[in-house]
Parts: structure tokens; sequence; C-alpha cells
């Protein structure tokens, strides 16, 4: 017992424990300083991305995926197979002619548009009609269709007009037509347009030709 009461106790060492030098000190504080930056750079890198592709889908919205409605106008390249006129006394008209129809489409992506009539018109009578048919404009293209009309005054209940007309060497006829079809975007994207005609075309008598084409 006296010998375990004289044994002595070592106290467990106490784990020594240094103070960081300044040096270290100064080498985590550059290193937290350091990555601090490289947050704040990374947050800025993703910020400046996420305006590039917001503006990115803005232009691209408003140019790629804006549908335009195609235009339709009758070509000004018009030969005459058929040329036939009356007099001012005697008014009357009988003509066969081949010209273009062109369907311009100013999207990004195809135009398909199916088969429709184009109508001739003289002061509102319906005088001659033609087909157009089914096709396709490509993207930012102009599709150009030849057609060939057959027009006369026939259906004119009133001739007073042509005659004057005739008298000044003229004679003015309207055509009108109305596409319908679907523009394609990306492949996936469709959607319905309506093209419309209206042109107003002038020929001179002596001459045989077209004066003036004008659509709207």
């Amino acid at each position: 017992m006296a010998e375990k009461m004289n044994q002595q106790v070592h106290p467990f060492a106490q784990v020594n424990k240094q103070p960081r030098s300044d040096e270290e000190s100064g080498t985590l504080t550059s290193d937290q300083e350091l990555k601090r930056k490289k947050r704040i750079k990374l947050a800025i890198y993703i910020a400046a991305f996420a305006v590039f592709q917001t503006i990115v889908i803005l232009v691209f919205a408003l140019t790629v995926m804006r549908v335009k409605t195609p235009k339709v106008r009758l070509g000004t390249d018009v030969t005459f197979q058929n040329f036939k006129t009356g007099t001012q006394a005697s008014p009357s008209f009988d003509l066969s002619f081949t010209t273009q129809v062109g369907v311009k489409n100013s999207n990004f992506g195809p135009y398909k548009f199916d088969s429709t009539i184009a109508t001739f018109m003289y002061e509102g009578v319906t005088v001659g009609q033609v087909i157009i048919p089914k096709g396709k404009a490509g993207l930012r293209s102009t599709k150009k269709v030849t057609v060939t009309a057959n027009v006369n005054s026939n259906a004119l209940q009133s001739t007073a007009s042509l005659g004057s007309e005739l008298g000044a060497g003229v004679l003015t006829l309207n055509s009108q037509a109305k596409l319908s079809g679907k523009v394609e975007l990306m492949f996936v994207m469709k959607k319905k347009k309506s093209a419309e005609m209206n042109c107003t075309m002038t020929i001179e008598v002596s001459t045989k030709a077209v004066q003036s084409m004008n659509c709207e």
C-alpha cells in the first residue's frame, strides 16, 4: 500500500500548441482572399453569360423566329400569244399571255403553299382565271411560277368604260389571288400564313406591251 502511495503520478504531457506565426497567418489570409476573388470572378462570368444568352435568344426570337407574311406579285415580263382588241365604237378584247407569279419569302424557313386560282378582272368583273400550282418558296428566296392566262371581254355587260380606255390606247386589268400555306422554322415549328396578291396591269394597245404594273 505504502509502495503505491509512494509512487509518483506523472501528469499527461500537455499538447504543445504553438501560436501560428505572422507568416502562416498571412498565407492563410492570402489564400482566403484569392478564393474570394475567384468566386467573385466566377459569379461575374456566369452573370455575363446569362446576359449574353438572353440577348442571343431575344435577337433570335425577333429575327429568325419571327414569321413574316410572304408577298405575291405578278411579274412585269409578259409575253402575249394572242392580242385582239376592238375599237372605241365596238370595244372588246381577247388576250392570251404568259407571265410569272413571284412568291417572295423573307423568312428563315421555307414557305409551302397550296394551289389556288388567280383571277383577272376588268372594272370588278371577272374576265379570266389561271391556276397557280402548289409549290415551295425556299428560305429568304423568291419562287417564280410561270402561268398562261386567257382573258376576254365576253362577260362584260357594259363596255362604255372599255371604249373610253381603248380610245386612249390602253387597257387596264386587275389580278387577285390568295395563297394559303405554312412557314416552317427549325424543322419543328409551323406557322400558317396567307399571302394575297392585288396587282393592276396597264397594257399599251399600240405596242402590245405592259406599260405599268402596280402591286399592293
